[in-house]
């Protein structure tokens, strides 16, 4: 996959949204945390099967981030392997995407869509990308307003097709090139 300035600057925005702590690396304790943030912004006991399921899926997906970018062995992906991953292919094409992605959304939105329709609300959309992506209220909302039927909801198709614009599309007036905000 060929990086482009604009995927760059995406996958820096993504690398963010994982360092947790700020320190400049991810590590399994940054998708731990992650899990239980989202797990505790939804009013959800560690244990409850909806629970374990997230705090599996994102344990799984750092370990395959991990097993294809740390080379290192020292536990922890800078940011300049992160985009290596990218490049070597981590994600070759919209489908193999879609493979690596789709559980892990499907056990995001168990936690998020609280009704269970599909469809997330504007509070749903904003206490999860809170919790797990650090995003900010005012962007969440911008995203959820775009991303929205006439209904004022956001599916679950819609949210999958905005992250595969995220990683995929070169077009910046795509939704999901700003699905986490600001690219600064």
């Amino acid at each position: 996959m060929e990086i482009t300035a604009f995927l760059d600057r995406k996958l820096a925005r993504r690398f963010r949204t994982y360092d947790c702590d700020g320190d400049g690396f991810i590590g399994r304790d940054d998708f731990t945390q992650a899990a239980e943030r989202t797990i505790k912004a939804f009013g959800l006991a560690a244990d409850a099967p909806k629970a374990v399921r997230f705090h599996d899926t994102l344990i799984e997906h750092w370990e395959q981030l991990s097993s294809v970018t740390g080379r290192d062995h020292d536990g922890r992906i800078s940011l300049r392997e992160y985009q290596q991953a990218f490049a070597d292919g981590l994600l070759k094409t919209p489908e193999s995407f879609e493979e690596g992605y789709g559980p892990f959304l499907d056990a995001a939105m168990a936690i998020a869509d609280s009704d269970g329709d599909g469809k997330l609300t504007v509070e749903e959309h904003i206490t999860w990308t809170g919790a797990l992506l650090n995003l900010s209220e005012s962007d969440a909302r911008v995203i959820h307003d775009m991303l929205s039927g006439e209904d004022g909801l956001m599916s679950t198709e819609a949210l999958l097709e905005a992250i595969r614009e995220f990683y995929f599309s070169e077009d910046p007036a795509k939704a999901g090139n700003w699905l986490l905000g600001s690219l600064d």
